[in-house]
């Protein structure tokens, strides 16, 4: 049974959305699965002045925060993040940030790493910060599996490097998103399968 650990950031819903859908799809394949998120760093004055910002916080905060063990446990890591100014999140960075320990004993190294990304605007940066979790997979030594083109939903979605989702163009994710990310945990799953094997 494959172990993947789920670690993604959201300030509105829609990463947490993602990571969700992710979850679901990797437990129905008989996965193993550890859905994180990481610890909010924003001050609380900052959060609770956004109405929808302080509703999520407030839906989540009962869900378990990532910790450094949950990469070190995992044989594949999917990490998701909303975008800011084409970059991650500095609460995703915060965390990537505690894993020093582990990357200096090679325990980040050989695992199956993919990524995912929000915008509130077409493009906005996906492809930026989804390429920002790559370069850091590169320091772990990890292996990146993107979804290339290896299904026809990418031709629709258009993002080789991983999953992308506009927000705000509907009240969830459409059917595009769900395949896409259907497809994304499918291929990590298969190919940290292949390497454990």
């Amino acid at each position: 049974m494959t172990k993947l650990s789920i670690i993604y950031y959201s300030s509105y819903g829609t990463a947490h959305a993602m990571a969700s859908r992710l979850a679901e799809t990797a437990e129905g394949q008989g996965a193993e699965v550890r859905l994180r998120r990481v610890r909010e760093t924003a001050p609380d004055e900052v959060v609770q002045g956004q109405e929808a910002w302080a509703a999520h916080a407030a839906s989540v905060a009962d869900q378990p925060v990532a910790q450094p063990e949950d990469i070190d446990w995992a044989d594949a890591v999917i990490m998701g993040s909303g975008t800011r100014y084409g970059h991650v999140t500095s609460q995703l960075q915060a965390f990537i940030d505690t894993l020093g320990p582990l990357w200096q004993e090679g325990k980040l190294a050989d695992k199956a790493y993919s990524a995912f990304t929000s915008t509130s605007t077409l493009h906005g940066g996906q492809e930026s910060t989804i390429l920002a979790m790559h370069t850091t997979f590169c320091h772990f030594g990890g292996i990146i599996v993107p979804p290339g083109y290896t299904d026809q939903t990418k031709f629709t979605d258009g993002n080789p490097y991983g999953v992308g989702v506009v927000t705000g163009q509907s009240d969830g994710l459409d059917d595009t998103a769900s395949t896409a990310l259907d497809h994304l945990v499918t291929r990590v799953l298969t190919v940290a399968g292949r390497l454990g094997g």
